[in-house]
């Protein structure tokens, strides 16, 4: 059974910077798209990122493109996500997840099938 564990959150003013990791148990790590989502209290879960498989290709939000990375380890089974230029409305929960088998519609919460606990990111302004 996967288990998805991610780290990283914390508390950061306006324009700085964060790294979020997402260690992911099991052997298929390799062969899984992965992404991030975000979500604040009573709201639904936000698209953030994805990257593929193989690590070659990515997609982000409109609201975080330019701002955002995400990228992949394979030797050590670890999504990151490079936060920069963090805004007050990036404060949100942020949850790695673990899309199943197929392709594409990786942007849609749906599309996953196992995610972690969780890790806060306040920004303060």
């Amino acid at each position: 059974q996967v288990q998805l564990v991610e780290s990283g959150g914390g508390l950061v003013q306006a324009g700085g910077s964060l790294r979020l990791s997402c260690a992911v148990s099991g052997r298929t790590f390799s062969s899984y798209a992965m992404g991030w989502f975000r979500q604040a209290p009573g709201k639904e879960r936000e698209f953030v990122a994805a990257i593929s498989w193989s690590g070659g290709l990515t997609s982000y939000a409109d609201s975080v493109k330019g701002r955002f990375t995400i990228s992949r380890d394979t030797a050590k089974h670890t999504v990151y996500l490079q936060m920069n230029s963090l805004r007050p409305e990036d404060a949100d929960v942020y949850y790695c997840e673990r899309a199943g088998p197929g392709y594409g519609g990786y942007a849609t919460p749906g599309r996953y099938d196992a995610w972690g606990q969780g890790t806060r990111v306040t920004v303060s302004s």
